[in-house]
């Protein structure tokens, strides 16, 4: 989700809504394939997690030093500061990525002699899910969704509250 770049702090809590939102997808997946003993590739279903890295920037370059007159009212009248204030400036300061990372850790071995994916003495490798992990994760993805959104909600009323000036 991109907001308009005049609200460069929404546009943060989106991609915050936006990684829990994908978190919690990965989340659900996890859980409904919890007993998945044979995928596509003959192998035990193998937990999938998220990872985000966040690229480092400065969100006010030569603003610092800068000296703007605002005595004239025109449209124009910051056109030196156009590489700050533009798309570019914006869209790399909520430069979030995301991707999918797969757990290669072993799950867990039992005896099911009867079931069909066991091997010949009857072991079965299960998927390496673990159902109270995944629902703390959750709860977690929740809390920090919840937490983005209330400070959009908060700078969506901050702006309006500017409007009313």
């Amino acid at each position: 989700m991109k907001i308009n770049n005049n609200f460069f702090g929404m546009n943060i809590t989106a991609a915050g809504l936006s990684i829990q939102r994908k978190k919690m997808n990965l989340i659900s997946e996890n859980i409904a394939n919890s007993s998945t003993t044979k995928t596509d590739d003959g192998k035990p279903y193998q937990r999938k997690y998220l990872v985000v890295t966040q690229k480092a920037i400065d969100a006010n370059p030569g603003i610092e030093n800068a000296a703007i007159k605002l005595n004239v009212s025109r449209g124009d009248h910051m056109t030196q500061f156009s590489d700050v204030f533009s798309n570019q400036a914006q869209d790399s300061a909520a430069k979030i990525n995301s991707d999918e990372a797969i757990d290669t850790k072993a799950g867990d071995v039992v005896y099911m002699p009867d079931h069909p994916d066991a091997d010949e003495n009857g072991y079965l490798q299960m998927p390496n899910v673990n159902i109270v992990t995944e629902m703390v994760d959750m709860i977690s993805a929740t809390r920090s969704y919840e937490a983005n959104l209330t400070a959009f909600n908060s700078s969506k009323q901050m702006a309006k509250d500017t409007l009313e000036i």
